[in-house]
């Protein structure tokens, strides 16, 4: 079977009649069930289980699941999902090359693929080609929900069959598409029928773009392709060639400017030095050669030279077209090979993680215009020169800056606000929207006493039937979460748990523990600062950089990770991107968590006790 396609478009026009999914970047499949078995085929009707067995050994231990609902046919994607709105190109071309069987298996059981499933075509033995894409989406939900799979993408789930979620709000899923660098968005007609192998325009896929300003170096005689480069090191990098986008006037002209100023040829080439800068469009870079290129303008207020292979990298990215990255490559650790790009685009990378903790909340920022060969200081009001898109809230006279989105988010970074601290509430909430216990030893030889903090409030929360998360602080502590519903708790409120918490640690282990507020009367004690959790107090946000000599981070953790092993000196820049890429965000579930945290009946036990 020949699946429906959808029409490539540059001009997407939002119309209330259309849906929008995540449109992942892997191998089109159809999953068929019936009475002779599971297959899955490609596009071009090739079988994909031997590439992909994981796909039917997830399957088959679910068949009696799956009974009531056979013969099943299902269109999907096949990927490897990345993150909830990007799958990995690389990944899966990678898998769908490798032969030996020994190896697939291996890569199965270790990086396993998922079928992304958009639309259903057979339940339980009828066809549903016939109802259109709204009432098909609604079946296929239900079924999802009737086997009790997920119906949000989650690259960390068990699940290898997982379902496109179809959005009336097209903003809203662009922004999360950019921010989380997926390859782009398909819209549908809700109204239209699935037709076998047609490409429809009732459904349309628009394109996430990057953009690379580079030069024409050769023009293929026999297709017409023009070569492109950029400088790197002083030598010309070759990064692909491009032939869409042009119009037959510009592309002529194009041509006619390459004869005229040849500098050599062969029997397939005519080659020019470096003069005509182009920008170009594409999807990403695959074995360090642009994806899908295609010609965006010409670039006659550029120089070659100026069209570099560090600026390419820098622009993969996909930061806001709209900002200068000024000074990208000053230096701004002393022990550390760390230049202001570098951290721009750590703020790129971990911008889907630390803006939902942003997101609402009066900002401070500690900023380090000469990084850590000068001296900080903390930036409460928004300075008079911020561009417009930076949004801002007054608050007892201070005029806060308030990040919601990626393009504040870079222009702090371009400003080298290195920390970010936030209040304990979003500008909305009336009372607490989490408690934190900022657990900080007196030195960092002391950081196991944080450690032991840690555990004790983690045995206290599971006996309570409390959700606790945990990460370092970036410096030389820990800091335990307690996610809790809106408008609900008042400072007061937490302040009897955060009091009792105290006074519980202090109980276990006075030598260790301490509310004393005069630091020469702590001695070696950790001091348990219930005080601090208060309206108007900050605490550092997950995935912050922070300005100490080791560029330490703080860091989400996952509850085992936290023994007596830990080195608070291993969270920074480098091993933060990693452990995300490796191990997921131990925060992914902090903001559905409110919604279950039974904070209530504890708080009335202790009120009863006051």
């Amino acid at each position: 079977m020949k699946p429906m396609l959808p029409t490539l478009t540059f001009d997407l026009t939002l119309q209330p009649d259309w849906l929008y999914e995540v449109k992942y970047d892997g191998f089109r499949a159809i999953l068929n069930w019936d009475k002779n078995g599971i297959t899955l085929t490609s596009r071009n009707d090739k079988p994909l289980l031997p590439q992909f067995p994981e796909i039917k050994d997830f399957l088959e231990p679910l068949e009696k699941h799956f009974q009531p609902f056979l013969p099943l046919q299902l269109d999907g994607e096949l990927v490897f999902l990345e993150n909830p709105y990007k799958a990995h190109f690389s990944a899966i071309q990678l898998r769908g090359r490798t032969k030996a069987a020994k190896r697939i298996a291996e890569q199965a059981a270790k990086s396993p693929c998922r079928l992304m499933v958009f639309d259903i075509l057979v339940l339980a033995g009828k066809p549903q080609h016939s109802k259109t894409f709204h009432e098909r989406k609604a079946r296929l939900s239900e079924l999802f929900n009737q086997l009790n799979f997920p119906l949000e993408a989650d690259p960390y789930s068990n699940n290898l069959l997982q379902l496109v979620k179809a959005h009336k709000d097209f903003s809203r899923l662009w922004e999360n598409v950019v921010l989380h660098d997926g390859e782009g968005i398909i819209a549908k007609q809700k109204n239209s029928l699935w037709e076998e192998g047609k490409r429809s325009l009732q459904w349309l896929k628009y394109k996430n773009w990057k953009y690379v300003s580079c030069f024409i170096t050769a023009l293929e005689k026999t297709n017409g392709y023009f070569y492109v480069g950029v400088y790197k090191e002083g030598t010309i990098q070759g990064i692909g060639q491009v032939l869409f986008g042009f119009k037959p006037d510009e592309k002529q002209a194009l041509q006619s400017t390459i004869k005229q100023n040849m500098v050599s040829e062969d029997h397939q080439f005519i080659y020019v030095e470096p003069a005509i800068c182009l920008e170009v469009k594409y999807l990403e870079l695959y074995e360090s050669q642009l994806r899908e290129p295609h010609f965006h303008r010409f670039r006659f207020d550029l120089k070659p030279t100026e069209c570099t292979y560090e600026q390419f990298i820098f622009k993969q990215k996909n930061l806001p077209e709209d900002l200068d990255i000024t000074h990208p490559d000053k230096p701004l650790w002393k022990s550390h090979d760390i230049q202001k790009a570098d951290f721009i685009l750590y703020l790129r990378e971990v911008s889907p993680y630390i803006l939902p903790f942003l997101e609402n909340r009066l900002l401070t920022v500690i900023r380090y215009p000469h990084g850590m060969f000068g001296e900080p200081f903390y930036q409460k009001n928004c300075p008079d020169y911020a561009p417009d898109f930076v949004k801002t809230h007054v608050s007892e006279g201070i005029d806060y800056i308030v990040c919601n989105n990626l393009k504040t988010l870079i222009w702090l970074g371009n400003q080298l606000a290195i920390e970010y601290h936030i209040p304990f509430q979003t500008i909305y909430s009336k009372g607490a929207s989490e408690i934190v216990f900022d657990l900080d030893p007196p030195s960092k030889e002391d950081f196991h006493l944080a450690v032991k903090a840690a555990l004790l409030i983690k045995e206290v929360l599971d006996q309570l039937n409390l959700i606790g998360f945990i990460k370092t602080s970036g410096n030389k502590g820990l800091q335990v979460y307690l996610p809790l519903p809106e408008d609900v708790f008042t400072f007061e409120d937490t302040r009897l748990f955060t009091s009792f918490i105290a006074d519980y640690l202090i109980s276990k282990d006075p030598d260790s523990f301490t509310t004393e507020r005069m630091k020469k009367n702590r001695g070696n004690r950790l001091y348990v600062d219930y005080v601090q959790h208060s309206e108007g107090k900050t605490i550092v946000a997950p995935y912050s950089m922070r300005g100490n000599e080791h560029a330490g981070v703080a860091t989400p953790l996952y509850w085992e990770e936290v023994d007596y092993s830990l080195d608070p000196v291993n969270f920074n820049m480098q091993n933060a991107l990693l452990r995300l890429r490796k191990q997921g965000d131990p925060f992914k579930n902090y903001f559905q968590t409110k919604s279950i945290q039974s904070f209530g009946p504890v708080l009335e036990v202790l009120k009863a006790k006051k």
